[in-house]
């Protein structure tokens, strides 16, 4: 890099996420930058300290357009609408309670459906209390319904009691 000329507004983009990115490469986040002149002393080794190149930076940072987080540090991987988006998400998971559960202790039975009444059979079993607590979850597939069980046996025997 040349020591006499100042980085174009692009360049210093370009150097800006360059020091986030290995800031959360390191650190697993940003901890230090929140504002242009937090960016300065890097700029500074590199190029004559001068006003124009305090505006360049300030310039990038502002056409860069990075949201912040919580603590008002700028972010460097999420654009503004993906973090609205994240909010509303977390939001949304808080609301209603959202937990994981973990589906490796769980069998796969598949059941073979028409195709014409397999939604309707699909929200029948949903809504049903014989089949409560017989599966994890169900699964819309191309050509029926795939059940998450812990139990395979009890939903096997449940459902082919029922076929008959």
């Amino acid at each position: 890099m040349a020591t006499t000329k100042n980085p174009s507004r692009v360049e210093c983009e370009d150097i800006i996420k360059r020091i986030l990115m290995t800031e959360v490469l390191e650190k697993g986040r940003n901890e230090h930058f929140k504002n242009a002149t937090d960016f300065m002393n890097y700029f500074q080794s590199l190029y004559p300290a001068s006003d124009s190149l305090t505006k360049q930076v300030q310039r990038a940072v502002r056409n860069l357009n990075m949201p912040k987080d919580e603590n008002g540090y700028f972010i460097i991987n999420k654009t503004k609408p993906q973090m609205d988006q994240d909010k509303e998400i977390s939001h949304m998971l808080k609301k209603t309670s959202a937990s994981f559960e973990s589906l490796e202790d769980c069998e796969k039975l598949f059941l073979a459906v028409e195709p014409t009444y397999k939604s309707y059979l699909l929200q029948l079993i949903s809504e049903s209390a014989t089949f409560e607590n017989t599966y994890v979850t169900i699964v819309d597939s191309s050509k029926g319904l795939i059940f998450y069980t812990r139990n395979k046996n009890n939903l096997g025997m449940l459902i082919d009691s029922l076929l008959r």
